[in-house]
């Protein structure tokens, strides 16, 4: 159970930090890929928490294989993601800890706050950075 929520926690804290998959690029692949579907079906949807992807559920029947296969690719890159946070969250759980135990949830600022640390944490949890290509965005 431990695991489980400092996943969930460390998979929030990503949110502000970038690697080889970018959540943007997901979603913008999908509503792309989907962009007849969203105007003949989903117009009216108001985009967030899920409701565009319930409303392509509500008419899977319609969809084009292009929006299809868009969701498929998206569906494969976010589950790279969830494999680089449970990589990075079992080889860096003491340095979370030690380094950054303090600091404010959200807006990626535990993220921020364990690449800031990189050169003091443990080699494990370093490699695991580099290998899943954790880095810091640059604000605009």
């Amino acid at each position: 159970m431990k695991r489980k929520m400092m996943v969930a926690v460390f998979a929030g804290l990503l949110m502000g930090a970038t690697g080889a998959w970018a959540q943007g690029d997901i979603i913008d692949d999908v509503v792309t890929g989907c962009e007849m579907e969203i105007a003949n079906y989903c117009s009216q949807v108001t985009p967030g928490e899920g409701r565009l992807l319930a409303c392509f559920y509500a008419h899977g029947d319609k969809l084009s294989a292009q929006c299809e296969y868009a969701l498929y690719l998206g569906v494969g890159q976010l589950e790279e993601f969830a494999n680089a946070v449970i990589l990075v969250a079992d080889a860096c759980h003491d340095d979370l800890l030690a380094f950054c135990g303090d600091v404010e949830l959200g807006q990626g600022r535990v993220a921020t706050c364990l690449l800031e640390s990189k050169a003091e944490v443990q080699d494990s949890c370093r490699q695991a950075m580099d290998e899943v290509g954790l880095e810091l965005v640059e604000e605009d």
